[in-house]
């Protein structure tokens, strides 16, 4: 072991008069040890957040979406898609139909944004989540055992399925009946008329995305057509590709492949606004919990000064056996580096144990309290998702040692500077 370095460690435990000086060392160590593991905490929370919006985004919406440049509805849409399937890099495609409509029932009215669906070929592209109650496929025929309790009443249009928020805002359970308004309306004897249809409700879902739990409904895609008088045109095809980050290049390939009148775009540019805030918050985070480790730093400076202070009769006396202002450097910043990897791998440890756990620990907190961390009514999700990115890790570890190496400088220079001779002139 360099003599450096077991000085170092000498001078980091406290006699009996330098108990205030190993408090303030404490205090450092405890400030890195807490900056590092919220760092990590925070940051695998934010990534979290970020992965997980991103799959349930990229569920009910696909990577890539082509439509038409005109407001208009698509037609000879199966021969797009033939001509899509030998685009390198589309792995399924499926037409869908989307409009805003109404959703009555007995205890009230909500706008809903209705898609229409291929049930043969949109599961290859989109994923609704989990279905909590009733089956999909009833979308396009509905059972003889459910159609037949509603031969007395007025016979429903089809099937249609709901989010598990929508369902219980309006307390729709399965197999209810609701009725959809389209705003688009249809001339009549006695005017223009809204158009309204009833559908019965054969599956609930949820994607665990609140915003699309309370207002997704989706009907077969000939119900769509046969109830928004489309014909067999849709609004678009949805696009899957094997790699979502390259979904950019593919949706290029499609556009120029196709040309005018399509429009292809991927999900970075329909969700651009909201990842790039995502990023700057988490870069912005990052920045303000470094905050607490540069106080740290603040406290280890001040420790290496008053030892510095204290230990002027040592430093003469190394340098008159022989040290060199190198040496007396070397001294001081071992003695801040142990401070700061001391901090730094406790913190790592905390921050690590904390993120890998942090479902559990939430939901144990919950219990405990009585409080929901993240009600679904406020936030995108409902759970508190944790993802840690190991390079986050290594940035904040690196990041920590050279602010605590940068602490160490001055109170080093100042110790190596030292004059023995003034030092020990009144020894």
């Amino acid at each position: 072991m360099p003599y450096e370095l077991f000085i170092s460690k000498r001078y980091l435990k406290a006699k009996r008069k330098q108990v205030f000086v190993s408090i303030i060392t404490f205090i450092s160590i405890f400030g890195i040890f807490l900056g590092v593991a919220a760092l990590i905490i925070v940051l695998a929370v934010m990534n979290g957040f970020e992965e997980d919006l991103r799959s349930k985004i990229l569920g009910i919406k696909s990577h890539i979406e082509l439509t038409t440049d005109i407001m208009g509805p698509m037609r000879n849409y199966q021969i797009v898609r033939e001509s899509i399937a030998g685009t390198e890099g589309v792995v399924a495609s499926t037409p869908f139909i989307y409009s805003q409509a109404m959703i009555r029932n007995n205890n009230g009215v909500t706008g809903v944004i209705m898609r229409g669906l291929d049930t043969q070929s949109a599961f290859k592209v989109i994923n609704l989540g989990k279905i909590r109650e009733g089956n999909i496929e009833h979308l396009n025929k509905i059972p003889s055992e459910i159609s037949k309790s509603y031969k007395n009443k007025d016979t429903p249009s089809g099937g249609i399925v709901i989010g598990k928020e929508m369902a219980r805002n309006l307390g729709i359970y399965l197999h209810d009946t609701i009725t959809i308004i389209s705003p688009v309306g249809i001339s009549t004897p006695m005017g223009m008329m809204p158009r309204m249809k009833k559908f019965i409700v054969v599956g609930i879902f949820e994607s665990g995305f609140y915003e699309y739990d309370s207002t997704l409904a989706y009907l077969s895609l000939r119900n769509c057509q046969d109830f928004l008088q489309m014909g067999d045109t849709v609004t678009g095809i949805d696009i899957k590709v094997d790699d979502i980050y390259k979904a950019d290049s593919v949706a290029r390939k499609i556009q120029s492949k196709l040309g005018f009148p399509f429009l292809a775009h991927n999900w970075m540019q329909m969700n651009k606004n909201l990842f790039s805030a995502l990023k700057l918050e988490k870069r912005v985070m990052f920045i303000i919990l470094s905050l607490i480790v540069l106080v740290a730093a603040f406290n280890i400076i001040s420790a290496l000064i008053m030892i510095v202070m204290e230990k002027n009769k040592d430093i003469a006396i190394l340098k008159s056996m022989g040290a060199t202002s190198k040496t007396i450097m070397k001294i001081f910043i071992y003695q801040g580096l142990i401070v700061g990897v001391i901090g730094t791998f406790l913190g790592c440890i905390a921050g690590l144990a904390i993120a890998l756990n942090l479902q559990k620990i939430s939901l144990l907190v919950e219990k405990i309290f009585h409080f929901k961390i993240l009600p679904g009514d406020v936030y995108y999700l409902s759970e508190l998702p944790s993802k840690i990115n190991y390079t986050d890790v290594v940035i904040i570890v690196i990041s920590t040692m050279l602010i605590c190496f940068l602490a160490t400088i001055y109170p080093s220079f100042k110790a190596s500077r030292l004059d023995p001779a003034e030092a020990l002139r009144y020894e």
